[in-house]
């Protein structure tokens, strides 16, 4: 049921190859097969024969004092190696993914419910758990600071962070109240009375979008084993290698060449591992005992283990002609970090900066803030601060198309930006940006055939018989947003890969090295069609991901095929090169005109020249290349003015719901995307990225959310936090258009992230459509649909 077309559209660059497997193919992930026979070894069946049982001891309040921690108790349990606070540890006792604020164990007090406290490691899982029972903390239990209202009036409710010490952390840069991170964009003559007088039309709306979880199945993971040489081998499922091991190595005291890291089998990310979980814990218990240790997170410990996506409170004014052109937009975004920065500082980037969507407006005036609360941290998600300012903006256009009379799809078209269109940060969009059409491709397509209710089981709710038809209405909504991608705002992004080229058993068989984090996107696929494409060989082998190599960065912000592949691209493209240059000395070639194809040197005027085995016989070709993109700038701290953003992405969406307005339940009929990605290196890959990144907009629209009381987690289980099933995932028509961007290999886009974007507000949209409800919090719930709550 589920279908996608590649637009064929004239391409800025063009690479064509003759290998069915090379770029523009679709060739098997080599883990798919293992993956759906169930035999791919994930980071939670590593295994050693002599290892030990890492667990940690967690705080049951959001905020407290810790007034003692008794021990003795756990240490004396049989087959206990160690019970660990933050006073064993040998280095530094904070750590950071941006600002280094997090303790690696509590030290003096709790800032969120399930900060870890302890941590035991045993010679079993069930001895390790007795141990942790046996450990006594008092605590002087504190009131916690968990609404906007607490966080910004912290002479009556307190700091989450002492100043003095939120100062230590930033070097003063964030330390202002428990506000994080602030990040203001003015442009044209910003929002005054004057502006808002040149409006016809004003509409105003206040936006919330709950707190999702990345709820990837794979939990939390990883093995440590020390070494020889005084050092700690990690096998671990995470998002970025090097990173990891730039926090770890200081709180272990030892230096970054003693901590290697090997990627170990990732059972889904989205995000939630590009912090620390259970690495430092780990490696600590391994150092201390001297034997290997294992972590294993359950489901309930993971929700409290890793970050997740903001929770969000926004305020949108908007001011257009009675014609429909936009002239003024006021917003403020307050996004609740919770207890730890993680990477808030960049998620308020992004959310400012991205804050008006694909369109023009020439009056712009934005704040958007992140705060530190005694929630659960959050941090990376995907979609990064553009999701949430995604569901408000397009909310907004949909209010104001109502006020003006006009078709929700043409009044986003009329303000579509385009190639040339000024970002109120003053940046100018210098690659396509194809707005008007994508919404016209999602618009044009065939609706599904209307529900004629002799099949129940596609009502809302049918499956429960709650419904033969009598109450279902149906809806049609569209949303388009626009995405970063790469890192941003000054950050030197690069990405480091390495190729080898040689001859083993007869054919020529070229090697990749990457530290990329294979996280389900599918690098591992691309790397190898790169290398078929740029050196004409059949055989690729794509080695294990670890420290040995230099930095591919993170698996995030829908860069790895951009800078990773661009790397892989890089590498072979010398080692190309290396190889012209040898047979060059030793046949007398003087052409510029080679090429390699199907293990073959061959030149455009002679035909084949010589066999790449032959050429290279016992040789070696082995170089590493760096791949940065071009040079980005922080956005000024008051106007938000800056060449901040490497490349932007687009998608749009049309859902189409059935809703029954009796109970409150609904179901996506279906979700159509289109989406510029400027080049599908993997046309399948592609489509499944967005089709993924759709559904987890799903869930975010109708389902998902950790549900918090006083910052405590209510919900811990996917029992009670639901995510999209089978059944709840409709068919998913996709349109890709490849419109390639001049600055990136390849002419491609990221893709993993932009269709998570729209994808919540066309839903939200196609609902208010059914009922004519303002709908103006996600997830929306069956009492936001009734009347009963909410």
């Amino acid at each position: 049921m589920t279908t996608h077309t590649i637009r064929g559209e004239k391409n800025l660059q063009s690479i064509t190859t003759a290998h069915p497997d090379g770029i523009g193919g679709s060739p098997l992930r080599p883990d798919g097969t293992l993956k759906v026979k169930g035999e791919f070894a994930y980071s939670s069946d590593l295994w050693h024969e002599d290892m030990l049982w890492g667990m940690a001891l967690r705080a049951p309040h959001a905020r407290a004092r810790i007034l003692s921690v008794d021990i003795s108790e756990a240490v004396a349990q049989p087959g206990v190696y160690a019970v660990l606070t933050h006073e064993d540890i040998p280095g530094s006792k904070l750590y950071g993914l941006e600002v280094v604020d997090q303790p690696a164990l509590a030290i003096d007090q709790i800032r969120y419910h399930g900060e870890a406290v302890a941590i035991v490691a045993a010679d079993h899982p069930e001895t390790a758990r007795r141990a942790l029972a046996k450990i006594k903390v008092e605590y002087e239990v504190l009131p916690p600071i968990v609404t906007e209202e607490q966080c910004l009036d912290p002479e009556t409710h307190g700091y989450v962070h002492e100043p003095h010490e939120a100062a230590k952390y930033t070097n003063g840069a964030h330390a202002s109240g428990n506000v994080v991170h602030s990040q203001k964009v003015v442009s044209g003559l910003g929002v005054n009375d004057e502006v808002r007088a040149l409006a016809d039309v004003v509409v105003v709306g206040e936006y919330e979008v709950g707190m999702q979880d990345q709820a990837f199945l794979g939990p939390e993971s990883g093995l440590a084993v020390p070494a020889e040489d005084g050092g700690i081998d990690l096998y671990i499922a995470t998002q970025w290698l090097h990173v990891d091991r730039q926090q770890i190595a200081p709180v272990l005291g030892l230096p970054e060449n003693k901590v290697r890291l090997t990627l170990a089998g990732v059972g889904g990310a989205f995000g939630g591992r590009e912090d620390l979980s259970m690495q430092i814990h780990a490696c600590l218990l391994a150092q201390r005992t001297g034997k290997p240790v294992k972590i294993v997170y359950s489901r309930e410990e993971s929700f409290f283990g890793h970050v997740h996506r903001h929770p969000a409170k926004m305020r949108y004014e908007h001011g257009a002609t009675r014609d429909g052109k936009l002239v003024y937009m006021d917003a403020r975004i307050v996004l609740d970090g919770g207890a730890y920065a993680s990477a808030s500082p960049a998620v308020v980037g992004n959310a400012s900066s991205l804050s008006v969507g694909p369109y023009e407006i020439p009056n712009v005036n934005v704040l958007a803030i992140a705060l530190y609360s005694n929630n659960p941290s959050c941090g990376a998600m995907r979609g990064f601060g553009a999701v949430q300012a995604c569901f408000a903006y397009e909310s907004q256009l949909d209010k104001l198309a109502v006020e003006l009379g006009m078709d929700p799809v043409e009044l986003r078209q009329l303000n579509a930006v385009s190639q040339g269109s000024i970002m109120p940060t003053g940046q100018e969009i210098d690659a396509p940006a194809p707005v008007a059409e994508l919404l016209q491709k999602v618009k044009d397509l065939p609706l599904p055939h209307p529900n004629d209710f002799q099949d129940v089981r596609g009502l809302p709710g049918a499956l429960s018989n709650t419904s033969h038809g009598e109450g279902i209405v149906r809806g049609v909504g569209y949303a388009v947003g626009i995405k970063n991608v790469g890192f941003s705002e000054g950050f030197d992004d690069y990405s480091t890969a390495r190729v080898r080229l040689e001859v083993i058993g007869g054919e020529p068989v070229a090697m990749v090295h990457t530290a990329m984090a294979e996280v389900g996107q599918g690098g591992v696929t691309v790397h190898g069609q790169i290398a078929r494409t740029e050196l004409g060989v059949e055989r690729v082998t794509i080695q294990p991901a670890n420290t040995e190599v230099g930095s591919a960065g993170s698996t995030s912000a829908s860069r790895q095929t951009y800078m990773t592949g661009g790397a892989v691209k890089l590498a072979a493209e010398a080692v190309r090169n290396a190889l012209f240059a040898l047979g060059r000395e030793r046949y007398g070639w003087t052409g510029n005109d080679l090429s390699l194809t199907g293990g073959k040197v061959v030149s455009a005027t002679n035909g084949v020249l010589v066999s790449i085995a032959d050429l290279l016989g016992d040789q070696a070709i082995d170089l590493t290349r760096e791949h940065h993109h071009r040079p980005t700038v922080a956005f000024d701290k008051e106007t938000g003015q800056g060449f901040g953003h490497v490349q932007y992405t687009f998608c749009a969406h049309r859902a189409v719901v059935d809703v029954d307005v009796e109970l409150g339940l609904v179901k996506v009929v279906e979700l159509a995307a289109a989406q510029d990605v400027g080049k599908a290196l993997n046309p399948l890959s592609v489509v499944g990225q967005i089709q993924g990144g759709s559904t987890q907009g799903l869930g975010l629209a109708v389902m998902e959310e950790i549900i918090t009381r006083d910052g405590k987690v209510r919900n811990p289980s996917f029992t009670d936090y639901l995510i999209p099933t089978i059944l709840d995932t409709p068919p998913q028509p996709v349109e890709i258009m490849e419109l390639a961007d001049p600055n990136a290999p390849y002419g491609l886009r990221g893709v993993g992230e932009a269709p998570t974007l729209s994808s919540t507000p066309a839903i939200v949209s196609a609902i208010r459509a059914a009922t004519g409800l303002a709908l103006n919090r996600v997830p929306v719930r069956p009492e936001h649909l009734t009347g009963t709550g909410g």
